[in-house]
């Protein structure tokens, strides 16, 4: 799954770990959702995309691959 986490964080001027603590996460859950090694749950991406004040589509989008 894409997602454009590291550029909306660069708008808001927020580092992974501020935004892993906004949503009650680890760094690492930011950094490798970042790096596309890892989908977090629904609630996760939701709250991400609220973060962000975004839609989630906004945010993620599926691959081709994903629907394999």
């Amino acid at each position: 799954m894409k997602n454009n986490i590291r550029v909306e964080r660069a708008i808001l001027k927020i580092s992974q770990q501020e935004l892993a603590d906004r949503i009650g996460v680890s760094r690492q859950t930011i950094n490798a959702t970042e790096l596309e090694k890892y989908v977090p749950s629904a609630t996760v991406i939701m709250k991400i995309a609220h973060i962000f004040g975004k839609k989630v589509e906004d945010i993620f989008a599926l691959e081709e691959s994903d629907w394999k």
